[in-house]
């Protein structure tokens, strides 16, 4: 085997042992809701107001539909903070080891996948066309 091949094939086993290394993780992004609470009466009902919050949520996307789901302490804020840089992280170690497999394939010699037997069996004929 060759040496790039052999650095290449290490590469792609460092890959795989740091993704195996992973831990919590999942998609989204934390973003922060403003809103307006509709009491009358209620600061946020002035015109220059910046209304409630931010109230911090977590959004993603699951079977297609969006999901958000509420942060209400610094805590969670935290955690989900951490959860999502834990999923970047995979899915660039994922585009990196996708990458490494592909020049892997593509230096790998060519092996005669064919068997003794099937080298000895005799190729179909051809149909004859029926043309007149």
């Amino acid at each position: 085997m060759s040496d790039p091949l052999l650095k290449l094939e290490s590469r792609r086993s460092a890959l795989l042992a740091a993704i195996s290394g992973l831990h919590d993780m999942r998609p989204g992004s934390i973003v922060g809701a403003i809103r307006r609470c509709g009491k009358p009466g209620c600061h946020c009902e002035q015109a220059n107001d910046p209304g409630h919050g931010p109230n911090l949520r977590i959004t993603y996307k699951l079977h297609g539909k969006t999901v958000t789901e509420a942060l209400p302490s610094d805590t969670a804020v935290r955690k989900a903070e951490q959860e999502i840089a834990e999923f970047r992280h995979f899915r660039k170690l994922g585009e990196e080891l996708v990458e490494v497999s592909g020049q892997i394939c593509r230096q790998r010699p060519l092996e005669d996948t064919l068997t003794a037997e099937e080298k000895k069996r005799p190729k179909r004929s051809k149909p004859r066309s029926r043309a007149k």
